[in-house]
């Protein structure tokens, strides 16, 4: 079977040999939108613009909101003031229920020779402090998930502009034939706000979309044929999907861009179910690897398992994986980190199913020489609180959300390990210094990857679209 697969995927490749016959106008339509455009991109312009530092990524996002006051932020003012009326100008929660204050439910320490600041709630984190690039003064636009979660992924708050990874895979281009560019590794227990259109490709050509990997024997939703399909049905489907679509193509002369991606998508999906399988076997991690990740732990488990399958990922070639922690919003319990009510359960539950995961990653990637170019972020859409969601006077158990001022952080890749960016104001609710959008996080991740987010754009409805539109600038203090 697998050598007919291969062969699917050759003929599949190669396609017909029909010539195409190209009018002066045709022409000029297929240099500028068609398959030619997509073809000198891959040739050309999936280059860097400056010699990059980071060659891969794996961006770890936290649905729901995490707490910055209670993680890696440490405000000392909030005891003081625990249990008052907070005295903060302009304050913009998403229920409008502002309660009394509520000091860090997880104690802090400083850890390693930097001295980070890491919670309780994160023990495993915080032993490799020395390793994180904190940035403690980021802000959104939005305190709304949806668009918050969007913000996060694709610079704008609405659904249909491309994410991150898209605007990687289409800069950078693709480092093998056999996987996706970018994979997306949904948290088990369902897919965020606003499901693939998180990880979508928007206007960009439909090869640079987000792959989802499921669990199971088949992570990827109908790779494969059915069972009861034989070699010989295989390869005749193929054979007769590949002539249709190259004789399309053909009298179109070429200029059918979604055509000529659907047709690569097909020929990427053959070449993946030989790659996949073995990507996704992780049974022949050595049992050193899998007790340090806490895979077949009953809290673990889960996340361990995506960890190390973005590891493998990236070692085949991928060059952007993305896991999300937290599945859909509401239920009880809650599934994400959206801790409204009963804050401390709520992160208590989400941190322990990934802090000793992703610290194993970072130590992973560390001892494999991989975390030197490997560009590791763990972000979220924006944080909680420092006050209670609770009527006015109140003191109540759960945090609202809090987009004016959050955290997240960096590792490997070409940042300073060890070091905290930014400030918010004493109690934890605003970024107030070296403030950091979504805008100029991105362009800093897309400088670590080589690439000029001024310069790197996609003409699209008489725009030239950019994924920090036109605003963002490089974090140059939080570079290595």
């Amino acid at each position: 079977m697998n050598a007919v697969r291969h062969n699917q995927a050759q003929k599949w490749r190669d396609g017909p040999a029909a010539p195409l016959k190209l009018s002066r106008r045709r022409f000029f339509n297929w240099a500028v939108q068609g398959l030619g455009a997509t073809a000198m991109t891959t040739l050309l312009g999936a280059q860097p613009h400056r010699v990059p530092r980071a060659r891969r990524g794996i961006n770890i996002c936290l649905v729901g909101g995490l707490s910055q006051i209670d993680s890696f932020d440490y405000k000392p003012d909030l005891a003081r003031h625990h249990g008052q009326s907070p005295s903060v100008k302009n304050i913009d929660p998403f229920f409008g229920k502002i309660g009394r204050i509520r000091k860090n439910d997880w104690a802090f320490r400083q850890h390693g020779q930097s001295g980070l600041w890491v919670s309780e709630l994160f023990p495993h984190l915080a032993s490799v402090a020395d390793e994180l690039t904190v940035i403690r003064s980021m802000y959104a636009d939005t305190g709304n998930h949806t668009p918050a979660l969007f913000l996060h992924n694709s610079g704008f708050p609405v659904n249909g502009f491309p994410s991150l990874g898209s605007w990687l895979s289409y800069g950078l281009g693709t480092v093998t034939e056999s996987l996706p560019a970018f994979v997306v590794l949904p948290d088990r227990r369902g897919a965020p706000s606003g499901g693939a259109s998180s990880w979508t490709s928007g206007f960009l050509p439909a090869t640079h979309q987000g792959v989802a990997f499921e669990g199971g024997a088949q992570p990827v939703r109908d790779l494969f044929p059915p069972g009861q399909s034989g070699d010989a049905a295989v390869t005749a489907g193929a054979e007769l999907l590949g002539l249709i679509n190259g004789k399309q193509l053909a009298r179109l002369g070429g200029a059918e861009d979604m055509l000529s991606a659907r047709m690569r998508s097909y020929e990427l999906a053959a070449r993946m179910q030989l790659s996949v399988p073995d990507a996704a076997d992780i049974s022949s991690e050595p049992e050193s690897i899998t007790r340090l990740y806490g895979l077949g732990g009953k809290i673990t488990g889960d996340f361990a398992h995506n960890c190390i399958l973005a590891r493998r990922l990236l070692e085949r070639g991928v060059r952007f994986v993305q896991l999300y922690s937290g599945g859909p919003l509401g239920g009880n319990p809650r599934t994400s980190w959206d801790g409204h009510e009963k804050m401390v359960p709520n992160h208590t539950r989400e941190a322990a199913r990934i802090d000793q995961p992703v610290a194993a990653l970072l130590k992973d990637l560390k001892q494999r020489g991989m975390l030197e170019d490997t560009l590791l972020t763990f972000t979220t859409e924006f944080g909680r609180t420092p006050f209670t969601q609770s009527p006015a006077n109140t003191l109540g158990d759960g945090r609202d959300h809090n987009h004016p001022g959050f955290t997240v952080w960096m590792a490997g890749g070409g940042v300073r390990a060890g070091t905290a960016y930014g400030a918010t104001d004493e109690i934890g609710y605003r970024a107030v210094e070296n403030r950091v959008s979504w805008h100029d996080f991105h362009a800093t991740v897309l400088h670590l990857f080589g690439l000029d987010h001024e310069q790197l754009s996609f003409y699209h409805n008489g725009i030239q679209r950019r994924l920090t539109n036109v605003h963002g600038h490089v974090l140059h203090d939080v570079l290595g």
